[in-house]
């Protein structure tokens, strides 16, 4: 076995993960030799466990050369996180991270308001009214005559607005107060 496994995906001494999981023979040829090292036996044991070693095996054949290690690290992550998650996998921590920058958006824009706020208040006088206003607020997301009549800039794109729930719902920020 250790003649037949020196050449097997450029590692000497050992099969690779797949072979030695697989418990065969590890061949130079072998398809999965590359991309599962035998320090990473946990790799294979997660892919083979979610997707079958025969579907990757059929995978890695019909994907081009330069894109195996690509798609072997895309099983891998995928195979971890759907034993993390049966139910969602992948699916699951994208829409985790949907969520939190949804709710950080929120957050930056209150905070963006909240800084026009303070600038209009700290600057008495200052007409803040289209082209006539300040240069250095012309691009502010809101303006008026004082803290209490802001309204949003028609020259400044907003972000569509969200409910506490992540929900769109269906108007742009700046528009109306909550």
């Amino acid at each position: 076995m250790a003649s037949s496994s020196s050449s097997s995906g450029g590692y000497s001494g050992s099969p690779c993960a797949a072979c030695k999981f697989l418990r065969r023979k590890c061949l130079p040829d072998c398809i999965f030799g590359p991309y599962f090292p035998p320090e990473e036996p946990q790799k294979f044991a997660n892919v083979h466990k979610i997707f079958g070693a025969s579907n990757v095996s059929k995978l890695l054949n019909e994907v081009l050369p330069h894109q195996r290690e690509d798609t072997v690290n895309s099983l891998a992550y995928e195979a971890e996180t759907r034993i993390k998650d049966p139910v969602y996998g992948c699916v699951g921590a994208i829409s985790v991270l949907q969520r939190q920058i949804m709710r950080l958006q929120k957050e930056l824009d209150v905070t963006n308001a909240d800084l026009v706020r303070y600038a209009c208040r700290e600057m008495p006088g200052i007409p803040m009214s289209g082209a006539g206003g300040h240069p250095s607020l012309m691009n502010a997301p809101y303006y008026g005559k004082g803290s209490g009549d802001l309204r949003p800039n028609p020259d400044i794109y907003y972000p569509r607005r969200y409910d506490r729930d992540g929900n769109y719902t269906g108007e742009q920020d700046g528009g109306d107060e909550e």
